[in-house]
């Protein structure tokens, strides 16, 4: 029988934001949605500079943010409604430890253990988390990249923090053009990638582009 081959090449799709329930675990090495309260000046701050960890916690140092939106919100505690910022953020967060028990020997401690992230998850009984909401606490403040508001007092002001987002977006995006890459897949590459010839179409190939069509 006579079979011929119309179509050679493949397509990817990353899958790199992810969304968790809050009772799920988060799993080390991917990147998740999540949120983080602010008042409207330090979120100016926290758009043009990055994070900083805060010096201490219920967790410890690092920077406190959690993937439910409504605890976010309630965030600065004593700020009024006129103030308040809900940043949405991707967040690495690495190797995780599960805090979920008043005085867990692990409690501020967690990252000299290795683990990167304290995870409390919702509803797990603590008396400092009287609100039952999941947070997590990460130890690297350059794990934590502001993508969106959600929230902000008026949309004036949710237009001007927006646009802040983008400029930084912007400027990154011109580092990493700078930066050395491939030719053909266009990604970042620290070593030379793999070239191929394409037995379709004859064309040169990288095996890490996200799409080839002949």
């Amino acid at each position: 029988a006579d079979m011929s081959v119309e179509f050679f090449g493949w397509e990817v799709q990353y899958d790199d934001d992810q969304h968790l329930a809050a009772e799920q675990e988060p799993k080390a090495g991917r990147l998740y949605t999540m949120y983080h309260g602010t008042s409207v000046s330090q979120a100016r701050n926290i758009i043009a500079g990055g994070f900083r960890q805060s010096p201490d916690g219920m967790l410890g140092p690092g920077v406190y943010v959690s993937r439910n939106p409504r605890k976010a919100e309630r965030y600065p505690l004593q700020a009024p409604a006129t103030d308040k910022v809900v940043l949405k953020l991707r967040v690495d967060t690495g190797r995780v430890k599960r805090i979920d028990t008043d005085n867990h020997p692990l409690q501020k401690t967690w990252h000299s253990h290795g683990y990167d992230t304290a995870w409390v998850p919702p509803n797990c009984g603590m008396k400092a988390v009287p609100s039952g909401l999941e947070e997590d606490c990460v130890w690297d403040p350059s794990k934590v990249e502001v993508i969106d508001v959600t929230r902000a007092p008026d949309a004036n002001t949710q237009a001007e923090l927006k646009g802040l987002i983008a400029q930084q977006q912007k400027g990154k995006r011109a580092a990493a053009a700078g930066a050395d890459s491939c030719r053909l897949c266009k990604r970042r590459a620290d070593s030379a990638h793999p070239v191929e010839r394409c037995w379709g179409c004859g064309k040169s190939i990288c095996t890490y582009m996200p799409r080839h069509q002949c």
